[in-house]
Parts: C-alpha cells; sequence; structure tokens
C-alpha cells in the first residue's frame, strides 16, 4: 500500500510538472500582429520618362512588396519605392502592395497606374512654350476674326487684340472681356496654326489653366487641314478639351466627323480636381489604329481609328475662349472678364 502510494506520488508530481511546462510553452509563445489600414499612393511623373513614386503605409506592418504589374517585384521596409517602367507609349499597370507584420500576417491592395513612355527615337517636331512676351508667335499662330455666333450661338467678337490675347510671364493669355463690339458683348480671342503648322498622328500635349466664371467655353481643338475643300464635319474635329463654366473640373473629349456632328459627337467626360486653379495636362495620343485623349497621363477616352474616318490626315490646332452659346450656356450677369492660361503646346513625334 505505501508502495502504490509512492507510485501515485510520482505520477501525479509528474502530470503536475508537465502541466506546468505546457502552461510555461503558451506564455511564451509569440501572438499573431495583424498589419491593418493598408493605404498606396502612387505619383506619376509628367515628363514621359516612366517614373513613378509609390507612398504604402500600413499600421505594424514592418515589410511591403510591391508588384508592379509588369513582372517586376520590390520589397521595401519603408513603404516608399521608385520606380520606372520602360515600355513605349501609354499603359495601365495594375500594382499590387503587400504588407507584412513581424509575424508573417499580411495584408494587400491594389492599385492602377497609366504610365506614358516616350519613345527613344520620339522628339518634340513643333512647340510654342509662349516664353517671349508680348504678341503670341505669328510664325506659328494667326487670328479668326469675328462674331456672329461661330455656328454654336456664341456671344463673342474674336479680336486680335493684345487685351484679348498676349504672352506674359511664360504664359498664353486668352482673355474673354465683357465689353460692346461690333454688335457683340463680348470679345475674346481665337488662336490656330492653319496654314503655319499641321500634323497626322503623333501625339499633344498642352498645359493648361482653365476659366472659371458661368458661362465661359474654354476649348483645346482640331480641325482637319482641308476644312476649305471638305466642309466641316467632314474635315473631322478633335476637341482635346473642353469645359463648361457651369459645371468646372468637368473635361470633354469629343470627336466629330460624318453622322456625329453638334450634340451626336463621339467621346466621353472627366472630371478632374481645381482645373481653374491648377496647370494640367490636356494630351492626345493619335496613331492609325487609335486616338486616345488624357489629363494628367490619366486616359479617359479612347476611340478605335481606321481607314474611314478624316482621322489619317493633317490636323492643325485652335486654342479659343467662346462665350455663352448652345455649350456655354447662360452668362454671369456680373462677369467682367476671366482668362485661360496656356503654358506649353508640343507635338511629338
Amino acid at each position: 500500500m505505501k508502495i502504490l502510494n509512492s507510485n501515485l506520488m510520482i505520477l501525479l508530481v509528474s502530470i503536475l510538472l508537465l502541466i506546468g511546462g505546457c502552461k510555461k510553452d503558451d506564455a511564451t509563445s509569440t501572438a499573431p500582429i495583424l498589419p491593418a489600414n493598408l493605404v498606396v499612393y502612387a505619383n506619376v511623373t509628367n515628363d514621359s520618362t516612366g517614373n513613378v513614386t509609390f507612398n504604402a503605409s500600413a499600421d505594424n506592418a514592418v515589410s511591403y512588396k510591391y508588384y508592379f504589374g509588369n513582372g517586376d517585384s520590390a520589397v521595401v521596409a519603408s513603404g516608399n519605392a521608385n520606380y520606372q517602367y520602360t515600355t513605349a507609349g501609354a499603359n495601365l499597370y495594375t500594382v499590387t502592395v503587400i504588407a507584412t507584420s513581424s509575424t508573417g500576417q499580411a495584408i494587400q491592395k491594389t492599385v492602377q497606374v497609366n504610365v506614358t513612355v516616350r519613345n527613344g527615337s520620339e522628339k518634340v517636331v513643333w512647340s510654342d512654350e509662349f516664353n517671349t512676351d508680348g504678341a503670341p508667335d505669328s510664325s506659328k499662330w494667326g487670328y479668326d476674326l469675328g462674331g456672329g455666333g461661330w455656328g454654336n450661338s456664341e456671344l463673342e467678337y474674336y479680336t486680335n487684340s493684345s487685351s484679348n490675347a498676349s504672352v506674359q510671364n511664360g504664359y498664353l493669355k486668352i482673355t474673354a472681356i465683357k465689353q460692346s463690339f461690333n454688335g457683340s458683348a463680348y470679345t475674346s480671342a481665337r488662336l490656330l496654326t492653319k496654314n503655319k503648322f499641321k500634323t497626322t498622328y503623333g501625339r499633344v500635349e498642352v498645359r493648361a489653366k482653365l476659366p472659371s466664371a458661368l458661362g465661359t467655353w474654354p476649348a483645346i481643338w482640331m480641325l482637319g487641314s482641308n476644312i476649305d475643300v471638305v466642309p466641316w464635319p467632314g474635315c473631322g474635329e478633335i476637341d482635346i478639351m473642353e469645359q463648361k463654366g457651369n459645371e468646372l473640373n468637368k473635361i470633354y473629349g469629343t470627336l466629330h466627323y460624318p453622322g456625329h456632328s453638334g450634340g451626336g459627337g463621339v467621346g466621353t467626360t472627366t472630371t478632374i480636381a481645381n482645373s481653374s486653379t491648377d496647370f494640367h495636362v490636356y494630351s492626345l495620343d493619335w496613331s492609325p489604329s487609335t486616338l486616345k485623349l488624357y489629363v494628367d497621363k490619366q486616359l479617359f477616352f479612347s476611340f478605335a481609328n481606321n481607314g474611314t474616318t478624316p482621322f489619317n490626315k493633317d490636323f492643325f490646332f485652335i486654342l479659343n475662349l467662346a462665350m455663352g452659346g448652345t455649350f456655354g450656356g447662360t452668362v454671369d450677369p456680373n462677369f467682367t472678364s476671366d482668362a485661360m492660361l496656356v503654358d506649353y503646346i508640343r507635338v511629338y513625334k
């Protein structure tokens, strides 16, 4: 009986030691740490070099792995990554970021970036940087003059006065002014490269800041150079940017051609921030197969081109600021003046 009790005592002590050891192991094991609130930002440079700065942050994360959407990847501790895409043209990439904690738990997030990379052989073939104060360069720009509504019931009279168009401090300034002139209630300017420069295909970039007044109608656009022989819309029209003053920040991109005149144009809109307080880059990529419109490198309209459209021959540029009309709408009765500023216009091929 004593031997049995001794054996039983030894068994009980062994069990207690085992349980104690298990509790000690549980106490010293590491609890999983979960990352949370992953945020990813991407900043694409506007110089068409393909450089993108990524910034990622998450609670409880100690490393971040980037998958750049083209087969490349990188691991960084800070969450900040600089990457250069090299594929020429405008491309959309889906970037995945995985944030990992010290215990190996992970969360992920995807973002899309539009990146334009200039072809190594692509060069600026024509531009105006507007660096010389005074009148716009007459070797590059002429004027459309007159009123009469311009087919859209517009209210302005276009002049070549320096009060309506001038280059100041590195910008082309097109100003609409409330003033009675030759039967019109407003004056403004409409500059064009007709008979001075024309182009077929290529990439166009225009950096501009738009007016904000109710009733203003700024436009950056192109017309077929054969318009004097083939009347509109047969000549074709490419509206790279239009905005209504009563719909600030809503950018219109539209194509007009036979069967698609007036309100029947083919296009769409995109909404941006601060169109009248910040400069934005409005651009066109134009080839025999597609026409693509962008704002700040962000694609918002794509059109499948083919041999039956007018968009396979020379076009010239127009920069203007209209007032009212079928598109611009009602003008603010307290309007006095407003302007569109253009930093540069560049054509690449």
